[in-house]
């Protein structure tokens, strides 16, 4: 059966032939993957950073939390020796006993504490 030249075949000739197209579309649809399982394993690493820097951050958040506790059991300690000692002092204070006459006020100037020592060998130097 002969070909007849009508203008759906002129159309038909400008486009790609049935085995180029499906090439072209292969070539895409890899080039596509490719761009996708690298964009993936940017994320994956990105992931696996975040978490270690996470699990860092919570090492390093547990130290601290650990210290802490430690310097709260000390100063709980120092505070209970200070307590026992204030408890036995009370029963002896003459200026808390009753009918004492009050302590004189002592006035310290502000300076007064901030003095440095330089008459100190070991501030010298």
């Amino acid at each position: 059966m002969p070909h007849s030249s009508d203008s759906s075949d002129s159309s038909f000739s400008r486009s790609p032939p049935p085995g180029k197209q499906d090439s072209s579309d292969d070539v895409r649809k890899v080039q596509r993957r490719e761009k996708n399982r690298i964009a993936a394993q940017k994320s994956r690493q990105r992931q696996t950073q975040k978490a270690d820097t996470l699990h860092l951050e919570s090492e390093d958040l547990e130290k601290q939390n650990a210290a802490l506790r430690k310097e709260i059991k000390q100063l709980t300690e120092e505070m209970k020796y200070f307590t026992s000692v204030l408890n036995s002092h009370e029963p002896l204070c003459s200026v808390l006993a009753p009918g004492a006459p009050s302590p004189p006020e002592v006035v310290y100037s502000a300076h007064a504490f901030h003095q440095t020592h330089v008459s100190s060998p070991r501030f010298q130097p």
